[in-house]
């Protein structure tokens, strides 16, 4: 083994004692009864971008307490670059897709009832997505759920690919038109972004987008996505992003359900 590639196993080995080490905050799910009852009527912050209109407490009571079955994770698989430099893979969805087609997004999907845990739903997805064997990720630990704009319960599982030569991207048609990768350290500098403004529950918050150009090809990685890869390079290189995040706030209610999961 070259010094290179000795050099990069053991930045690959700290970041995963690094990040084994890190606990995400208790959701509100977590909480007991009594915390809970604590809370009622408190605003409570949210580290994703929650993009409903509707406040929870208004929304069908019955989805409501379904909501801890709607649950699913996406893999933040981290690798080393040729420079150095910490890349995390991408995807393209397909344009054929009903939803979100042609957006840019990170592996993963829906849990199913084999699932053991997060990681698992994570890299399930991968390997059916974009054909990542999940024997060549080191799941090293999860972030706090984010709320989809559907009241999916989202959560960030982060992986750590050792040998990128080993992954050859084969992304299933019918879900992914292209795989790609991108600098993690982009999602907390100021550069190549641009905000808009929205608003949820009375609450203004700023929705990010990052332009990415690689191999003379362009991306554009915003919303839950972009929400999720600041969270990640803030937690992965341990300093805020150089820019204002301003993420929405929710408000518990009394008729809210405690299965509720926020941050």
């Amino acid at each position: 083994m070259d010094s290179s590639s000795s050099s990069g196993s053991k930045k690959l080995v700290a970041l995963a004692q690094q990040l084994r080490l890190y606990k995400a905050t208790p959701t509100m799910g977590d909480l007991d009864e009594q915390i809970l009852e604590e809370n009622v009527g408190k605003v409570v912050s949210q580290v994703g971008f929650a993009e409903s209109a509707t406040p929870i407490a208004q929304q069908d009571p019955q989805r409501i307490r379904a909501h801890k079955t709607h649950k699913a994770a996406v893999l933040i698989c981290l690798f080393e670059g040729d420079d150095g430099d910490l890349r995390v893979i991408l995807t393209k969805r397909s344009s054929n897709l009903s939803t979100h087609s042609g957006e840019v997004a990170l592996p993963g999907g829906k849990a199913e009832e084999g699932d053991k845990d997060d990681g698992d739903t994570a890299t399930r997805e991968a390997k059916e997505e974009i054909g990542l064997d999940p024997s060549l990720v080191n799941v090293v630990t999860s972030l706090e759920p984010f709320l989809s704009k559907h009241l999916l319960r989202v959560v960030p599982v982060i992986g750590i690919l050792n040998e990128k030569k080993a992954f050859k991207p084969a992304p299933n048609p019918d879900e992914v038109e292209a795989v790609f990768d991108a600098p993690l350290e982009m999602f907390i500098k100021g550069e190549n972004r641009r905000t808009e403004e929205s608003e949820w529950m009375g609450h203004k918050y700023l929705v990010h987008y990052f332009d990415y150009e690689m191999e003379n090809k362009k991306y554009l990685i915003w919303g839950l996505t972009a929400g999720i890869l600041i969270r990640a390079a803030s937690v992965v290189y341990k300093q805020p992003p150089a820019f204002l995040e301003q993420n929405p706030i929710f408000k518990v209610s009394r008729d809210t359900d405690k299965d509720i999961n926020m941050p």
